[in-house]
């Protein structure tokens, strides 16, 4: 199997402004003090009707635009929720934008991955090509250079994946998991793929999510700290992408455009803020007023009841007009720790994934955010569809059924007591603890919904809610009954990845050890072969009769239930002072931060205030 990815340079033309890479630390206080007062200028959030403009409120308004230097900038938010202290992008907790994987505005990726299609876009490389299971080949975009005018060169490709080799404690050292080598020959970079694994999709997704690093200065990072390179802090950023870090302070973050970007030539211009300010709020509650009344441009973060801001008349919208309004991207898990009692007997799972109320966790949770709950693994529609079996789902798994929930428990030989608790041989259902973080909202909703659905039919069970970290730590140790945790998104590698996260017995470890997938440790014998095949599978044919294994596996030992569907990014846009934002019928970007999302900064369209 041979493809290729031609670049198509398409994008807007080049806007004016001058604006140099700089750390302006001395004048925190100044800028902080102005930004957000700016952004209510000109009449922002006014509501004016115009159904000519693309990219509008979800009901055809849009705003009167803001005056002054605010009127070229684009506020952003539900990134950073604390001030800024270490942009060191492998700290365990770095300030936006450096965390890998998250907006390329000043680090950038060999490729971008589109979520609404599953497409890789070009991104440093120009195209890429998949050699069967052996190799993947790309070609560097011409001219890119560092923010600092330096050179971008294979050097620094090469160098960035060997950091995974200097410090093995970096997420760049599972690069090495799936490849052999990575080479260079000119500007062409090939990864030589693990004979052994032979998975691709692992390959790619690492390709489009490691942000490129200078060598020039992670080389002297190592030295200086001894090849311990997650412990270092630093105030500073260089990057080859459009944007540069300009200040960082307790209130905000903001970028200055970079008027020399490389890309310039690739997108058809410069991107049109000149600046992305990104305010620190304490709580989403404070973001989430602000952007109604546009003071926030964009924005990543939970609002309940989105459709209430339009539907009082502000110029608020999303990617897809009707419900779920996002596209799907995430799957977040209800996962059974199989070593604990009943939990271990595939009925009692099964007869648990039948219990829920999937509808109102849809409706009430998740605020009509999810589209309705397959027995899958894999998410329909978007980028994961063609490897779906929505007949099969239906057919061969669950949905919401409270008496088939009771019907497989007196099936499978469970009683039930004067408790009101079903048991069997003296095992009783429960008492069973269903976790998952504090202030995680929707999630919480959803366990709350999850514990009366379970009380409802018979078994013991009520919500905990810690920290985060207590959950974490919980959820990696198999010291848990139940939890709701995260699994892959949607991303090159997906559904495989999923599947691996949920159900490899490869490196499976008894409780009160360290997981890092298969976090109920569910044990099974076939597997791990139906995960090399899906994973080294030649053609897609190969691919999705795997895949179709492993999803049959799946329904018929259910090691977790898939509880909603998030979007990979929540994109909520407020057309007050900028249009043209991408939706389902302006289709030219997806709706992300990350990835391929860097498109739509480019084509926005101010509206004159």
């Amino acid at each position: 199997m041979s493809t290729t990815t031609p670049v198509p340079p398409t994008g807007p033309e080049p806007t004016g402004g001058a604006t140099r890479r700089r750390f302006l630390a001395a004048s925190g206080v100044a800028a902080g003090g102005v930004a957000l007062a700016a952004c209510g200028g000109g009449g922002g959030g006014a509501g004016v009707e115009d159904s000519t403009l693309p990219g509008i409120g979800n009901n055809g308004k849009v705003g009167g635009g803001r005056r002054g230097e605010a009127a070229d900038q684009l506020f952003l938010a539900g990134f950073q929720f604390s001030p800024p202290t270490n942009f060191n992008t492998f700290a365990g907790a770095p300030a936006w934008p450096a965390g890998n994987n998250v907006a390329q505005y000043v680090y950038e990726t060999l490729l971008r991955f589109d979520v609404t299609t599953g497409d890789l876009k070009p991104g440093l490389a120009a195209d890429y090509t998949v050699d069967g299971t052996t190799s993947v080949s790309m070609t560097l975009q011409e001219g890119i250079t560092w923010s600092d005018g330096t050179p971008f060169t294979t050097d620094d490709v090469l160098y960035t994946f060997e950091l995974g080799k200097i410090d093995p404690s970096l997420t760049v050292a599972s690069f090495w998991t799936e490849a052999d080598a990575i080479t260079a020959d000119g500007d062409t970079v090939t990864v030589s793929i693990n004979q052994d694994r032979k998975n691709v999709g692992m390959v790619l997704q690492q390709l489009a999510v490691q942000f490129m690093l200078p060598k020039a200065v992670f080389e002297k990072v190592a030295a200086e700290t001894g090849n311990k390179l997650a412990g270092w802090e630093t105030t500073e950023l260089l990057g080859t992408g459009p944007y540069t870090l300009e200040l960082a302070d307790q209130t905000q973050i903001i970028l200055a455009r970079n008027e020399d970007y490389w890309g310039q030539d690739f997108y058809g211009g410069l991107p049109k803020p000149t600046k992305i300010i990104h305010p620190i709020f304490k709580s989403n509650e404070d973001g989430n007023l602000k952007f109604q009344n546009g003071e926030l441009d964009v924005m990543q973060q939970f609002v309940p009841q989105i459709s209430k801001m339009w539907e009082s008349g502000k110029p608020v919208g999303t990617y897809l007009k009707e419900e779920p309004y996002f596209v799907p991207g995430s799957m977040p898990m209800f996962i059974f720790n199989t070593t604990r009692g009943a939990l271990a007997d595939a009925q009692v799972r099964r007869a648990i994934a039948f219990a829920i109320d999937y509808p109102s966790i849809a409706e009430t949770a998740m605020s009509g955010y999810s589209g309705d709950v397959q027995a899958s693994l894999i998410i329909p529609g978007g980028a994961e569809d063609q490897w779906a079996d929505t007949a099969r789902a239906q057919a061969d798994g669950w949905s919401y059924d409270a008496a088939q929930a009771e019907k497989t428990l007196t099936d499978a030989g469970y009683v039930k007591g004067a408790d009101g608790v079903y048991a069997k041989d003296g095992q009783r259902l429960g008492p069973w603890k269903l976790i998952t973080p504090q202030g995680w909202t929707d999630w919480n909703a959803a366990l709350e919904i999850v514990a009366k659905n379970l009380q409802a039919i018979g078994i013991d069970a009520a919500t905990n809610f810690p920290q985060q970290a207590q959950v974490t730590t919980s959820v990696q140790n198999g010291d848990f009954d139940m939890a709701c945790w995260s699994v892959a998104g949607t991303n090159p590698a997906t559904p495989w990845q999923r599947f691996s996260d949920v159900m490899s017995n490869v490196e499976l470890v008894p409780p009160g050890q360290t997981a890092f997938r298969n976090y109920g440790r569910w044990a099974n014998d076939q597997v791990n072969d139906l995960l090399e095949a899906a994973a080294a599978a030649s053609d897609d044919g190969a691919k999705k009769q795997a895949l179709t294994a492993l999803d049959d596996l799946y329904r018929q030992e259910a090691p977790s239930v898939p509880l909603m569907y998030r979007p990979d990014e929540f994109f909520e846009y407020n057309a007050s002072n900028w249009t043209n934002f991408p939706t389902e019928d302006n289709d030219y970007a997806p709706p992300m931060f990350r990835g391929a999302g860097n498109d739509w900064l480019f084509k926005i369209e101010k509206i004159e205030g």
